[in-house]
């Protein structure tokens, strides 16, 4: 399936990076950018691989690693998946969770 990012997928995305860039080391940066590269692939190939979210169905929550979260909707009419957001779960949850 093709993947779309959403404005607000991409903001919160190089949010993170610029944070891990701030405050951790370029392997830290760089295992960001390489899992979040691994997870999105897994999702293209396999889009319910990952359990909806609680209340919205039709998002879904994935795992970049224990501290971030990934959450994307499946489009199957259109074969398409959009990344909706990328987040920091030590942050307070999500409204659509």
């Amino acid at each position: 399936m093709k993947v779309f990012w959403t404005n607000t997928a991409r903001l919160s995305y190089f949010k993170i990076l610029d944070y891990l860039k701030e405050k951790w080391s370029d392997k830290e940066v760089e295992n960001f950018v390489l899992n979040t590269e691994k997870t999105i692939k897994q999702i293209s190939g396999n889009p319910y691989m990952f359990k909806p979210s609680s209340k919205k169905k039709e998002i879904r929550r994935g795992f970049i690693s224990n501290l971030t979260s990934i959450y994307y909707r499946v489009k199957p009419v259109k074969k398409e998946i959009d990344i909706l957001l990328f987040f920091d779960n030590r942050k307070r949850p999500l409204r659509f969770e």
